[in-house]
């Protein structure tokens, strides 16, 4: 304690001699106050030009040592923040800013957040949550599920995820909110994704000729993975070329549903599209028909009487305005 009061002497007096100094070399007699503003400016100037040297030369080690690079950037951003605090403590004690002001400040501020700035804390933490459970990082497309969200993410700080959208928008949400959604990330280890499309077709169909066509279809699009080893997901391994595979024979006719393999996500309708036209293509040429709803109406012997009503008012009037031949039929060839 001795020797962090004596610590806090010296600068003190180290500051005191500055000004003593500049007052001496400056001509007239400058007020006291303007030159220590001055000193505390020209410090936090210093100090802000350090941080930078500071990022610019701590980089190379951090990044190298840490691979992820949202916490890379997380700590270049708290080593700045820790040499712009030390500059605004070196100007708050040339200004004479002592440390017991110091200390009741921070407790001041300390209240104010604990009271005002409660959601911006939580939003901390959560920030703190999403840094250290990686559930996704910088560069890799994510969509949240529960609001429409999808894009790149763009940046990770403590406070706030941001998102460049498909649609060339920024969105940023707070981490309180994101951490308690669900968020699907398309690119975390593997851009490849598994798309599927249903079809239906009439039961009067080839269905072997369906399947197959639709398979060739898809394998014909780009980035589309025609073809290789069996991709695995976990424990399981799903085949890489495109499947056609019976879902159910159902009231109109017999849903078949097709997987294949895209090679980036965010082209996934784009992709879907060219393979349906595809489809729609090669079946055409085929003994095959798509299914739709539609029904069969048979009337037999159990189904009862038919009642049919006719309107004859209209024709009595046409009877009526229409001059009559002798032989008793209309003069009009229409009325006829």
């Amino acid at each position: 304690m001795r020797r962090v009061l004596q610590e806090n002497a010296s600068s003190a007096g180290d500051a005191s001699s500055a000004v003593n100094v500049i007052q001496r070399n400056i001509p007239g007699d400058p007020p006291e106050i303007l030159i220590e503003i001055a000193l505390a400016f020209v410090v936090l100037v210093v100090g802000w030009y350090l941080s930078k040297v500071a990022v610019r030369i701590a980089g190379r080690t951090v990044a190298r040592r840490i691979e992820r690079p949202s916490v890379t950037r997380t700590a270049l951003r708290g080593v700045r923040a820790a040499v712009l605090l030390w500059a605004a403590v070196v100007a708050a004690s040339i200004l004479g800013v002592g440390d017991t002001q110091i200390l009741l400040s921070v407790t001041v501020i300390s209240a104010v957040i604990a009271v005002v700035l409660a959601p911006v804390v939580g939003s901390l933490i959560n920030g703190l949550y999403v840094l250290a459970d990686r559930p996704y990082e910088i560069g890799d497309m994510i969509e949240v599920s529960d609001a429409g969200h999808r894009g790149f993410v763009e940046d990770i700080t403590i406070r706030y995820t941001k998102i460049f959208t498909l649609q060339n928008t920024f969105i940023v949400i707070p981490n309180s909110e994101i951490h308690a959604r669900d968020v699907i990330n398309y690119s975390a280890e593997d851009e490849r994704t598994r798309v599927s499309l249903r079809l239906d077709i009439t039961y009067e169909s080839d269905l072997e000729a369906a399947r197959k066509a639709t398979e060739r279809a898809a394998r014909g699009v780009d980035d589309v993975i025609s073809g290789g080893p069996d991709i695995r997901i976990g424990s399981a391994r799903y085949a890489a070329a495109p499947s056609c595979y019976i879902t159910e024979y159902g009231d109109h006719g017999i849903a078949l549903e097709l997987f294949f393999w895209m090679k980036h996500p965010y082209k996934q309708t784009v992709v879907r599209s060219a393979v349906q036209d595809a489809i729609g293509e090669r079946l055409a040429d085929l003994d095959v028909e798509f299914a739709y709803p539609h029904r069969h109406h048979v009337f037999d012997e159990t189904s009862g009487v038919a009642r049919l009503a006719v309107d004859d008012s209209r024709f009595e009037r046409t009877a009526a305005d229409s001059p009559v031949e002798p032989g008793g039929s209309p003069a009009d060839p229409a009325d006829r």
